[in-house]
């Protein structure tokens, strides 16, 4: 038997050999969606922009040359020279790690903490829900840049307080995913089932209802990736994010907006770096919502 006659048995003799056939087929479905592969492709090379940097980048991100200030893009500097003469395509290259880092710190703290509120609150309802829900709307009635300002301004300006404000406007939209599916399957038998044989409160939500919620989360994570992004940009544009000489993109693109007329390519560079990169996880997130949930595949 082959490796994939064997990956897609219809009568696995394992739970690994399981596993890997759907994982097999949700991969196999996900690369006949063209755009899905593309934004794949995109987020498989900012990760190895990230990686490789140093070999990347042909000059250091914040190394000046006053001689060579403003220079337009050439052979010598494929995205031109800012305003203090540094290579702008290798501060591109370098502030691909910070949004890279961004984003897996927002998603670290905010999917998790989102879903752990949500399926509390659809597992218990009652008050339990009430409350928790009623937090969760407060935080979803205000807009997430407003509210991330606002916490960027209590906390101070700087890349850890602007991670820690986007991962606190973000938890509530994953609270309210987990809680709707919580409350499809709550009183399903297989759960009754495991409260019959004594399994407590916390066994049954930590190993029976979020693994279930799970698809729906990483589509919705992958999906936010834009937002998440071009919030942490905003902060960085208004000077509350990564602080100079950190080669962070919004930051970059509120230092090349006095240039703008003359000097284009000192904000344009990296903006199409953001654009590309949220096109990539709006991609992608599109493909996976395609496989995870054929309902709304075959609806589009």
């Amino acid at each position: 038997m082959s490796t994939r006659d064997w990956l897609l048995d219809d009568s696995p003799a394992t739970l690994t050999q399981a596993n890997l056939g759907r994982a097999w087929r949700m991969f196999t479905a996900l690369m006949r969606n063209p755009l899905a592969v593309a934004g794949m492709v995109i987020i498989l090379l900012l990760l190895a922009t990230a990686l490789f940097a140093p070999w990347i980048a042909p000059e250091s991100p914040v190394g000046q040359n006053l001689q060579a200030r403003l220079l337009p893009p050439s052979a010598d500097h494929w995205m031109g020279t800012d305003e203090l003469g540094r290579d702008i395509f290798s501060r591109v290259v370098y502030g691909s790690r910070i949004t890279l880092m961004i984003v897996a710190l927002v998603a670290v703290i905010s999917a998790p903490l989102g879903l752990i509120i949500g399926a509390v609150a659809g597992y218990f309802g009652g008050w339990v829900d009430r409350i928790l829900m009623g937090l969760t709307d407060v935080f979803l009635s205000l807009p997430k840049l407003i509210l991330a300002l606002a916490f960027v301004a209590a906390l101070g300006p700087g890349i850890e307080n602007a991670i820690i404000a986007i991962a606190i406007t973000a938890w509530p939209a994953y609270a309210r995913i987990a809680r709707a599916e919580t409350l499809t399957f709550r009183n399903a038998e297989y759960i009754q089932a495991v409260r019959l044989v004594g399994g407590s409160h916390g066994r049954i939500i930590f190993r029976h209802v979020l693994p279930l919620c799970t698809s729906s989360m990483i589509v919705r994570v992958t999906l936010d990736m834009a937002g998440i992004i071009l919030t942490a940009a905003g902060l960085g544009f208004l000077g509350l994010g990564a602080q100079p000489p950190l080669p962070e993109w919004g930051a970059m693109i509120s230092r090349g907006r006095t240039f703008i007329l003359d000097q284009w390519w000192v904000a344009t560079m990296p903006g199409f770096a953001i654009i590309l990169v949220s096109l990539g996880f709006c991609f992608l997130g599109d493909g996976l919502r395609d496989v995870l949930d054929p309902k709304q595949g075959g609806a589009k």
